[in-house]
């Protein structure tokens, strides 16, 4: 099966072919970065007509670069919330009519799911069950899986995503949009000692994040040393240090919980902020201490893409599962643990 792949929730025009034989074939993303960046945050409207420009013209680049026509297409996933609706309905309205048109199934894919099945686009993919860390500027969840569709809600924000976070303190810095990978990028020259900040949540059992305190206790110190005039640039950077290191210990310390209490030896990290190095080598160094493992997307697709929704799309779509004709999905709001397994094929 030949299923094309439509991701346009937020500020990324993604389009792959996944090929369910073959795997991967070919993918493309636009970001919408630098256009946002005037404005320090994703405008809606605009990231709505910019998928609309950048729609069609990607999925030619596709399917040129698969070397197949569209005509030659089994299905087509896209992705149907969460999201912002006016971007998701860039995508539901082109799959829904594509779909119409060459006589194929169509099915709207959940974001999130797509994000935790990206580690299997990889040639060491996990087996299930595993621990899925969903982490990016919307989503900071912890999720038991046992198949596709069997997933079990372990912990989750009460508050901002871990990724919003690291915006929100990037926009303090006087950093740009968007703030994650500058932020990081600044604490690498950060003295780690300096600060201690808090690590919220982390003196009380269950593995619930909240990162809102967090990031007042960074505006206040930023505070401080700006009514001292002591705001210079190794302050600036010391500071970031301190935040990513509290994020990065928070995040860390809840993930070994979730080890701990399922008994699992597979943790899966995906989402934006999963990119981050110092993440990256925190759980590296929590999953060997238990004889664990931890799975991680290729870069590129730690971010939003394409791909990861052809790859759900594909293993749903296998088992039957497809739209009612004309009737597109686009939810803003749609909680992960809703999704159900597939109920064809076992997968």
């Amino acid at each position: 099966m030949r299923v094309l792949g439509i991701e346009t929730s937020c500020d990324e025009t993604g389009v792959a072919l996944f090929d369910t034989e073959r795997g991967l074939v070919a993918d493309a993303l636009h970001s919408q970065v630098a256009m946002h960046a005037e404005y320090g945050g994703v405008v809606p409207e605009l990231a709505s007509r910019d998928h609309t420009r950048r729609l069609l013209p990607l999925i030619e680049d596709v399917l040129n670069d698969a070397g197949i026509t569209r005509h030659e297409l089994d299905a087509i996933a896209y992705t149907a919330g969460p999201g912002l609706v006016g971007a998701l309905m860039v995508g539901a309205s082109t799959a829904h009519g594509m779909a119409r048109a060459l006589d194929i199934p169509v099915l709207g894919v959940h974001h999130m799911e797509g994000h935790l099945l990206a580690p299997m686009l990889e040639e060491d993919a996990p087996a299930f069950p595993f621990v899925a860390l969903l982490v990016s500027g919307g989503h900071t969840q912890l999720v038991r899986v046992d198949g596709i569709g069997r997933y079990q809600l372990l912990g989750e924000s009460v508050d901002d995503a871990a990724g919003e976070a690291f915006d929100k303190t990037a926009k303090m810095l006087g950093l740009d949009y968007p703030g994650g990978p500058l932020v990081a990028a600044l604490a690498e020259r950060g003295d780690p000692a300096r600060w201690r900040f808090p690590r919220p949540m982390t003196d009380r059992p269950g593995m619930d994040f909240s990162f809102s305190g967090l990031k007042t206790h960074t505006l206040t110190a930023i505070r401080k040393l700006e009514a001292n005039n002591a705001l210079d640039e190794q302050a600036r950077a010391d500071i970031a240090r301190a935040f990513e290191d509290a994020v990065v210990d928070t995040l860390a310390i809840k993930c070994r919980r979730a080890l701990d209490v399922t008994g699992l030896k597979r943790l899966v990290v995906a989402g934006g902020v999963s990119a981050n190095r110092r993440l990256r080598e925190r759980l590296e160094r929590e999953t060997e201490k238990r004889g664990a493992r931890a799975y991680y997307p290729r870069g590129r697709f730690c971010t939003d893409n394409g791909a990861m929704i052809a790859y759900a799309g594909a293993q749903r779509l296998l088992a039957g599962e497809r739209d009612q004709i004309g009737i597109m999905q686009a939810v803003p709001r749609w909680p992960m643990e809703q999704l159900e397994p597939p109920t064809g094929a076992p997968l």
